[in-house]
């Protein structure tokens, strides 16, 4: 198989394919990411934009995106406005959507988009003012991380737990088998 290239910078999705022992290549994809309209629509065509935009045998594009009442939440600008996502997402399920995409020389071959239901624990002000004090939330679709500190503000989750962290892998896997580094016999 050829070498997979990752069209992103993310360290969560990186972390995710070495925890795999994926062998692939790191290269961020520079393109315009879509910030509004249905968060399925976007979450798919902002992972084919990516898988598109670097060049390669078999590219991997994906997006994560944040969705509450059918608009999509992005990333919070600063401080005051993580507070206000967070708030608007206390006590209540979103849905968080992983698209991916992987082109093969340029062509689209692979395409799908993931959801998986989150539930918030109902939080007070204090509990608002802590997390935004870590920081995490920056650059983090929704304003919060699951897999950190974020974990603090979810009830439950109902799908891919892999998804909210920013790769749906079982749906990948699932998609494109291959990506399995090989094992040895026996």
């Amino acid at each position: 198989m050829s070498r997979l290239r990752l069209a992103s910078a993310s360290p969560q999705r990186r972390a995710i394919l070495e925890q795999l022992g994926v062998a692939f290549e790191v290269t961020p994809a520079n393109v315009e990411e879509l910030a509004s309209g249905d968060p399925r629509e976007l979450a798919l065509e902002n992972a084919r934009r990516k898988a598109l935009a670097v060049p390669g045998e078999l590219v991997l594009g994906a997006d994560t995106d944040v969705g509450l009442d059918g608009e999509v939440l992005g990333k919070p600008r600063d401080e005051a406005h993580a507070r206000e996502l967070l708030a608007r997402l206390a006590g209540r399920r979103h849905e968080v959507v992983g698209g991916i995409a992987i082109a093969e020389h340029g062509e689209i071959t692979v395409a799908e988009v993931v959801v998986t239901a989150v539930d918030f624990r109902p939080l007070d002000a204090a509990t608002i003012d802590w997390y935004v004090a870590t920081g995490e939330w920056e650059g983090r679709a929704g304003g919060y991380a699951i897999q950190g500190r974020g974990a603090a503000l979810v009830a439950g989750i109902e799908g891919d737990y892999l998804n909210v962290v920013g790769l749906p892998l079982a749906r990948l896997l699932d998609l494109w088998p291959a990506l399995l580094p090989v094992r040895p016999p026996g």
